[in-house]
């Protein structure tokens, strides 16, 4: 069969491994794809269509006889590809256009969630700087932090942890009066803050049955400790022991759960993949966030660690017959550590050589993921600020950690940034291998 997958990332580079193991799959295109997916050879290539190009998309996926497309980023949901393709009666696995809003509008996603009881974060929301204003200027100094966020995609920066007022009126003219984020804050959703750890549960449904991946916990701040800016992402590990079995029941009986029943009772029911990031305070877990796809990195840390046949059970989600694929989990553990452009996530230069040391211990359980890279020439330079992920599999997470970090000292460019302490925290929280 033929396989499209869509985006440029490190995660799609991950999904068209993950696709690539299944001895079905004679052929995989990925639009646009990056270095690493135009130098996996054999049957994977790149496309040269945007990932938001979606008619391009549906004429090659017709003209090709695609029989499956997987979306890996987020704003072609938000364009609608997934009621595109399924128009023309293409298969494609993802949320529709309306069932993405649960990430895509995160003044839809509060009141969905308040609608349906799933715990979450206070919050109001505001279509103006004078009224958001005021209300920043109504609280008490012991109602901060606040954190305020764009309703809209905003690449994963649109969110700011004001400590005190000051910071939230910044933030607020930031967001409407500078339009930092763009359109994305034409909304703006100001909430209580959320004490406690952030981790990632990630389904994959058909809208009624689901199974779960790993949990995982991504690092989300660009400096070690959890220090500085907000990233898309500077690494990640699974499983993450912080999800006990105990909260993970709690996580679907609470969230997934009344989520997609939700979702079918208002008429739009979510099928693909859909990421719950919680924040999970003295057991009780509360969601800060949905994405209506695999989040990066933790797709590099969750995919590998998956057994069984990717692609059958992306088919049965498609034919409402999930539950009756096997969706099993390698022992062990994952962990993905990002190489980025010096400067990022502020400004970054693009265009370094990148150099892949004959050292690197390149296997099955140990994978390097591109992203922002391009091969030109034979040879691979940045294209962009998260450069590279290095994932590696093994017995227990303090292996995966001391082979992930080995691994990454063989690959170098000029102004090479990663973070030295991914994966601590799980032994903060009592994690013993």
């Amino acid at each position: 069969m033929k396989v499209l997958v869509i985006g440029s990332g490190a995660r799609e580079h991950a999904l068209a491994q993950a696709v690539a193991r299944s001895g079905n799959v004679k052929k995989i295109h990925v639009a646009p794809g990056n270095g690493g997916t135009a130098i996996m050879g054999g049957k994977v290539e790149n496309l040269p269509l945007k990932a938001t190009d979606v008619e391009g998309l549906v004429d090659f996926a017709i003209s090709e006889s695609v029989d499956l497309t997987v979306v890996g980023p987020e704003q072609p949901l938000e364009l609608g590809i997934v009621d595109r393709f399924r128009e023309k009666g293409l298969r494609i696995v993802g949320p529709t256009a309306s069932a993405a809003r649960l990430e895509t509008s995160k003044s839809f996603a509060k009141d969905f969630m308040r609608r349906y009881g799933i715990p979450s974060a206070d919050y109001r929301v505001f279509a103006a700087a004078p009224e958001a204003r005021a209300f920043v200027e109504s609280l008490c100094d012991g109602d901060f932090p606040r954190v305020v966020k764009a309703s809209g995609l905003a690449a994963g920066k649109g969110v700011v942890v004001a400590e005190t007022r000051a910071q939230a009126l910044q933030a607020i003219a930031e967001m409407f009066e500078e339009r930092v984020f763009g359109d994305a804050a034409d909304e703006v959703v100001i909430e209580s803050f959320l004490k406690g750890e952030e981790a990632s549960v990630f389904v994959l449904t058909d809208g009624t049955d689901y199974r779960l991946f790993l949990p995982s916990q991504d690092h989300k701040r660009i400096g070690e400790g959890d220090t500085g800016k907000n990233t898309g992402g500077m690494g990640a590990y699974a499983p993450a022991p912080l999800v006990t079995p105990e909260i993970m029941r709690l996580v679907e009986e609470r969230v997934i759960v009344p989520a997609l029943e939700g979702m079918r009772m208002e008429g739009h029911p979510y099928t693909g993949f859909l990421y719950v990031g919680l924040m999970i305070d003295n057991g009780e877990p509360s969601v800060v966030e949905f994405n209506a796809r695999l989040g990066d990195p933790e797709a590099q840390a969750v995919l590998p660690l998956l057994d069984s046949d990717f692609v059958a059970a992306l088919e049965a989600s498609l034919d409402g017959r999930l539950s009756d694929v096997p969706f099993e989990m390698k022992p062990g553990a994952a962990t993905t550590v990002v190489l980025a452009a010096g400067g990022y996530p502020d400004r970054y230069e693009t265009g370094r050589k990148i150099t892949i040391g004959a050292g690197f211990p390149a296997s099955d359980n140990v994978m390097l993921f591109h992203a922002g890279t391009v091969s030109r020439q034979g040879a691979l330079e940045t294209s962009g600020g998260r450069v590279l992920s290095v994932t590696a599999v093994a017995p227990t997470l303090r292996e995966s950690i001391d082979v992930a970090y080995g691994a990454i000292r063989h690959v170098e460019f000029d102004g090479a940034y990663y973070r030295r302490d991914i994966g601590a925290k799980a032994f903060r929280r009592g994690a013993t291998g």
